[in-house]
C-alpha cells in the first residue's frame, strides 16, 4: 500500500442511515458497503479487507443472528487472518461471546460510540499489520534465508564468507575459521564437509579446549591397548575415524605446543602413530580449523608455531559476529520461534513491534547461541500471541528512536553533514560550496532554509 491509499474497511451493515454515519465517520478509511451477505462476500473477494464492521442482524433475519453468523463463518473460511467486529445489542452479549469463538476479533455495543468503534478499528488494522509483518518475515526465513544448507542469513557479509566456502570445498586446502563464539563456525565446517567431494565420509568434530591435555593427544591419535593406566584396548583418534573425510579442529588456538609438532608432522606426512604405538599409520583427513584467538599474535608470543599456524590457515575465512550483519538476528529469532514455539509454548506465534525493535537494537555477544536461549526463554514467558520486548530480558538495552529508520530523517542527517562539510571547506562561499556539492546556488539556498543552515 502507497502513503496515498487508504486501508480498507469493509461495513457490513443494512441500516441506510448507519452506513452513511460509519462512512462520514470514517473518512481516514476507504470505507466500502455491504447490506447482506451475497454483496459482502463479494466485496471480500475483491478488496481483501483487513478489517470488517459486521451487524449480526442481516436480512433475510434481521432481528436474529443467523445470516450474520453465516457471514462472519464465510469470512473466517475465505479469509481467516481478517479482523471481524461484530456489532452488539443490549442484551445481546452471549451472540458477541459467541461470534469472539467463532472467529471474530472484537466487539462493540449498540448504541454506536464512534469513538470507541474507532479504537477497536485501530487496533484491529494494527493487529493485522503485525501478523502479517511477522508471516512475511517467516516466509524470508523459509525462503532463500539459507547458505551451505543450513546456515540462515540474509546479510551480504555472511553471503561472501558462504561463497568463499563453496569454492574452496572442491579443493583440498586447509581452512582456518576465524570468528567470535557462537557465529555458526562448526555450521559452516559441516556445511564445507557437505559441499565437498568427501561428503560422503564422516564429519568428525572436536573442541580442543574442552579436552584436558593429558587426554587431547589421545582424542586425536588414538592410542594402543597397554599405552597408558587404563587403556585396555586399542583405541581409535578422532584424526583416524575421519579417514575420507574431514575433521574439525575447534579453538585449535588452545593445543599444547608439544602436541602442535604431532599435529604439523601428520599434516606434512599424512600419517598418525597412536600413543604407545610404533607403525605409521597413513589417513586422508581434510583438516578445517576454528578458533576465535588472534593466532598470529600467538604466533609472534611464541605460544603457537608459525609453520603449524601457515600449514592450517591455507584459507582463512573471518566470519562476521551478528552484530555486522543486520538483519540476521530478526531472520534468527523467527527461525528459532518456529523450531522451539510448537513444543515450549504453542499458542505464541510471532514478536510484537518493540520486540523486534529490540532484537534488531541488541548487539548480541553471545551471538547465535545468545539469540537462541534468549528466544526460548521469551516463547516461554510470553502469555500472549506475541512475544513482547519484556519477554525478552532487555531491560538493560537502549533502543534508538523510530526516526533513525525513517528514510527521509536519515536523508536529512546525511544532507546536514554533507552540506556543513562543503561550506567548512569553501569557508561559507555559496558559489563555491554549490559547486562542490554538484548544485546550484538556489538549490543550496533552499536547502539551508530547510535545514535552518548558516553559510
Amino acid at each position: 500500500m502507497s502513503k496515498d491509499e487508504k486501508p480498507v474497511l469493509l461495513v457490513i451493515e443494512d441500516d441506510p442511515g448507519l452506513q452513511a454515519q460509519l462512512k462520514w465517520a470514517f473518512e481516514g478509511f476507504e470505507v466500502v458497503l455491504a447490506g447482506d451477505r451475497e454483496s459482502a462476500i463479494a466485496a471480500l473477494r475483491v478488496h481483501e479487507p483487513p478489517v470488517v464492521t459486521l451487524d449480526l442482524g442481516l436480512p433475510p433475519d434481521p432481528d436474529g443472528t443467523t445470516e450474520g453468523f453465516a457471514v462472519l463463518d464465510a469470512i473466517m473460511s475465505l479469509k481467516p487472518d481478517t479482523k471481524v467486529i461484530v456489532a452488539s445489542g443490549h442484551g445481546a452479549r452471549d451472540s458477541a461471546l459467541q461470534a469472539i469463538e467463532r472467529g471474530a476479533y472484537d466487539f462493540y455495543q449498540k448504541p454506536l460510540d464512534i469513538d470507541s468503534l474507532m479504537l477497536i478499528i485501530q487496533r484491529a488494522f494494527g493487529l493485522h499489520a503485525i501478523e502479517a509483518e511477522n508471516r512475511l518475515l517467516a516466509s524470508r526465513v523459509a525462503k532463500d534465508k539459507t547458505v551451505l544448507g543450513a546456515m540462515i542469513t540474509g546479510a551480504p557479509e555472511m553471503a561472501k564468507v558462504a561463497r568463499t566456502i563453496e569454492r574452496v570445498a572442491h579443493t583440498n586446502v586447509s581452512v582456518l575459521l576465524l570468528g567470535a563464539s557462537g557465529t555458526g563456525k562448526e555450521l559452516l565446517a559441516r556445511g564445507l564437509h557437505d559441499a565437498s567431494p568427501r561428503r560422503e565420509g564422516k564429519f568428525v568434530a572436536i573442541n580442543c579446549a574442552a579436552i584436558p591435555e593429558t587426554l587431547l593427544e589421545s582424542e586425536l591419535f588414538g592410542h594402543e591397548k597397554g599405552a597408558f593406566t587404563g587403556a585396555v584396548k586399542t583405541s581409535e583418534g578422532k584424526i583416524e575415524l575421519a579417514h575420507g573425510g574431514t575433521l574439525f579442529l575447534d579453538e585449535v588456538g588452545d593445543i599444547p605446543l608439544p602436541l602442535q609438532v604431532k599435529l604439523l608432522r601428520f599434516i606434512q606426512e599424512r600419517t598418525i602413530e597412536r600413543v604407545g604405538g610404533r607403525t605409521a599409520i597413513a589417513v586422508d583427513t581434510r583438516i578445517v580449523c576454528a578458533t576465535h584467538q588472534d593466532l598470529e599474535a600467538m604466533t609472534a608470543q611464541g605460544s603457537f608455531r608459525e609453520d603449524l599456524y601457515y600449514r592450517l590457515a591455507e584459507i582463512v575465512v573471518r566470519i562476521p559476529s551478528l552484530s555486522e550483519r543486520p538483519g540476521d538476528a530478526t531472520l534468527l529469532a523467527k527461525s528459532f520461534l518456529n523450531r522451539h514455539g510448537p513444543d515450549l509454548n504453542p499458542a505464541v506465534k510471532g514478536f510484537s513491534p518493540d520486540a523486534l525493535a529490540a532484537i534488531d537494537a541488541w548487539s548480541w555477544p553471545g551471538n547465535v547461541r545468545e539469540i537462541e536461549n534468549r528466544i526460548k526463554r521469551a516463547t516461554i514467558m510470553a502469555e500472549g500471541k506475541l512475544i513482547a520486548k519484556a519477554d525478552l530480558d532487555f531491560d538493560d538495552v537502549e533502543l534508538e528512536p523510530d526516526t533513525v529508520l525513517n528514510l527521509k530523517m536519515a536523508r536529512e542527517q546525511a544532507d546536514r553533514r554533507v552540506i556543513r562539510h562543503a561550506l567548512a571547506r569553501c569557508e561559507g562561499n555559496i558559489s563555491s560550496s554549490a559547486r562542490l556539492l554538484g548544485i546550484s546556488r538556489p538549490t543550496l539556498y533552499d536547502l539551508l532554509r530547510q535545514y535552518d543552515l548558516s553559510a
